[in-house]
């Protein structure tokens, strides 16, 4: 009888076998501590860009369902954002490193995000063999937002002024109706950080915050971002395998944390209260980073806990 051609030879297969079962019995404790939990996976990055790291995170998600949790995906999209705004000629704005979003800029960013690219992610998980369905915010009244309150000081005047950012909003309250009928069955969310106010205006929300907010109506057990970076390090440029909240804010106090992980960390520990179980920042260009942060004895990241 004939095999395919990209089948090993079963000598081959019969050599990896004690390799298989190590991997399948090191794997099994995780699965069975994670089992009928949930997890919430904020995508983004660079990741999202590359075809190969993609399938990995689909393939990645597709497992955790097959294992019995309840995978949720929240992703980003600035860049894809930025681009599709370049393409139209409309210029973006930032205040405080937040994007303005007028009400021009708010019907392509729902455009982008809850189109485009959540279709894809769907897609790529579907493909993988998975079950997946694209929300946002808006979908079932899922989540309520309101306009960003941000005040910034200006540091010659010493004078608080507020920010006017526009249709950026933030979470205020999270339905979990439609997740959890969805998780009944084995189906694989995939949110678009995009949802609607009580004044009937859509809102872009940070997909961070939004993943916190999700992750903490679910009462997930872990809160997975994706980033560029492995995770937080030390003053030695080492990556801090695990830290408390107490640990990380003095690592902040102490600029030890600084520049662009200050907010990533805050956000965790908003999570975290919120009544997330723990928190990982890993780096979502690690092939199967999901995977090795969840089924492995070291992990993949910085997990931070209460």
């Amino acid at each position: 009888m004939s095999t395919p051609a990209d089948t090993p030879p079963a000598d081959a297969l019969a050599a990896d076998a004690p390799l298989r079962a190590e991997i399948i019995a090191t794997a099994l404790p995780y699965m069975l501590r994670y089992d009928a939990r949930t997890i919430v996976v904020k995508y983004g990055g660079h990741a999202m860009g590359d075809r190969e790291l993609a399938a990995d995170f689909a393939e990645d998600i597709t497992l955790l369902t097959l294992a019995g949790i309840n995978a949720v995906v929240v992703h980003g999209g600035g860049p894809q954002i930025g681009q599709m705004l370049e393409r139209l000629n409309i210029k973006s704005e930032f205040q405080d490193g937040l994007r303005v979003t007028t009400r021009e800029t708010v019907e392509i960013v729902e455009m982008v995000l809850a189109g485009a690219i959540n279709k894809d992610i769907v897609s790529t998980i579907n493909a993988a063999g998975g079950r997946a369905v694209g929300l946002c915010g808006k979908d079932g009244r899922m989540v309520l937002a309101e306009p960003l309150k941000r005040t910034v000081r200006d540091p010659d005047s010493n004078i608080e002024r507020v920010l006017d950012l526009g249709f950026v909003g933030e979470p205020v309250e999270v339905r979990r109706d439609v997740l959890d009928v969805l998780a009944k069955q084995e189906i694989i969310p995939v949110i678009a950080p995009v949802a609607q106010g009580a004044d009937g205006e859509t809102y872009n929300i940070n997909a961070d915050t939004f993943a916190g907010a999700i992750a903490g109506a679910l009462g997930a057990t872990r809160l997975l971002f994706l980033t560029d970076v492995d995770g937080v390090l030390d003053s030695n440029r080492e990556l801090i395998r695990e830290l408390t909240v107490a640990e990380a804010r003095r690592l902040m106090a102490s600029g030890v944390i600084s520049g662009g992980m200050v907010p990533k960390v805050e956000t965790c520990i908003a999570a975290l209260e919120r009544g997330v179980d723990g928190v990982v920042i890993l780096n979502g260009k690690t092939p199967h980073a999901v995977l090795l942060e969840l089924f492995t004895d070291g992990g993949a990241g910085t997990l931070i806990t209460r």
